[in-house]
């Protein structure tokens, strides 16, 4: 049995008890077998009362399941219901999601249940469907070419790091997600693109990764200029208003700053 399955079962066997408790379910890889010694464990956690308004109560849950390190809400990632844990002997980090009834009924999975008291969570399951956020493509394309002159003057002002960073959200928020919908993959960024892009589309991706140095800077901007038009091509439809007029005066601005040394 994998750490994680243990603690898993274990967290059942705790929680199972606690009359505030409806229902503890699990996310993730765990959906599609693919745990293996680098996963993490993730929990979602159904309560009568509202468990989420009170970090304390949050945290006083996640010391009961385990050898509880330390553990911080998920503001940072847009869940502030969300707590990160880390456990310890073995080595594991755990995210449990604290939810009420009504909020399991939006969801971007369908969870596999290990308590679910009077079936209250398999009856959700059965009358709502679930769905996963696909970005919106008049959203990215609205601040493509902006994002794009964003980077141009860090590069221009000898903000390599600051440009450099960029293009790691550039591939997490477009090139990534756009990737994996062309592939018929969930638009989970850039995660697992490693094993979920063919190679050739891989190969691309990698072209938007810079090495620490002016031309470099430029060279993965540019690539991920060229993507970011093919993928446009293969996914949108006529519904998106391209900006054109946009594009073309910051790429005649990237000539422009890419001549000056």
């Amino acid at each position: 049995m994998m750490i994680q399955q243990a603690f898993a079962y274990k967290a059942k066997e705790i929680l199972e008890p606690d009359d505030n408790v409806i229902g503890l379910a699990i996310a993730g890889s765990w959906l599609t077998n693919e745990i293996d010694d680098f996963s993490d464990l993730d929990l979602v956690l159904v309560t009568r009362q509202r468990v989420s308004e009170d970090k304390n109560i949050m945290l006083d849950y996640a010391k009961r399941l385990g050898n509880f390190l330390s553990g911080f809400t998920g503001e940072h990632v847009g869940e502030p219901r969300l707590l990160i844990c880390l456990y310890a002997d073995p080595l594991l980090h755990v995210d449990i999601k604290f939810l009420t009834i009504d909020e399991f009924k939006v969801r971007i999975e369908n969870p596999t249940l290990l308590i679910d008291k009077d079936k209250q969570l398999e009856k959700i399951i059965s009358q709502t469907v679930e769905k996963f956020p696909y970005p919106n493509y008049q959203w990215i394309e609205d601040r493509f070419w902006t994002w794009v002159h964003y980077a141009l003057l860090k590069i221009g002002r000898g903000e390599y790091f600051e440009a450099y960073d960029f293009m790691a959200f550039l591939r997490a928020v477009v090139f990534g997600p756009l990737l994996h919908i062309k592939n018929d993959n969930l638009p989970r960024g850039v995660r697992k693109v490693e094993l979920d892009l063919p190679s050739a589309d891989l190969e691309i991706l990698k072209l938007t990764l810079p090495m620490y140095d002016r031309k470099s800077l430029f060279d993965s901007l540019r690539n991920g200029v060229l993507l970011y038009r093919q993928l446009r091509r293969d996914l949108f439809d006529d519904g998106v208003i391209l900006h054109n007029e946009t594009d073309k005066k910051v790429m005649s601005y990237f000539e422009e700053i890419e001549r000056q040394r």
